[in-house]
């Protein structure tokens, strides 16, 4: 089995868990997880080229596609990008607590009670 077939098992879990968060209407801030997604893209990549360089982790050749950042083959990535999608979708689906609703649905200077 490669490395894009063991993502893919994966992949399609986050993707049913953001989908049914979407469905509740309870979809996590994409914006917010988009821009997370940057600096956990590039702090990856870091890594990811670090452990890789040093042999801390070695992937079979014949297993991956090929296709790398560095040294550090691209299937590497899903695992980060799976867990920006899965971990908001699921405080979403379950339920989690956003700023809004910690402060009793009002703004946050109206909670304090300050005028705007």
């Amino acid at each position: 089995m490669s490395y894009w077939m063991l993502n893919l098992v994966f992949l399609s879990v986050v993707a049913v868990v953001a989908i049914a968060s979407m469905i509740a209407r309870r979809s996590p801030r994409w914006r917010a997880v988009g821009l997370a997604a940057i600096p956990l893209v590039i702090l990856t990549a870091i890594f990811d080229n670090i452990l890789v360089g040093t042999g801390i982790v070695g992937y079979d050749p014949a297993l991956i596609s090929g296709a790398k950042i560095g040294v550090a083959p691209l299937e590497d990535f899903a695992y980060a990008i799976a867990a920006l999608v899965l971990l908001p979708s699921l405080w979403a689906l379950l339920g989690g607590r956003s700023r809004h609703a910690a402060s009793g649905g009002y703004s946050t200077t109206e909670a304090a009670g300050v005028d705007e």
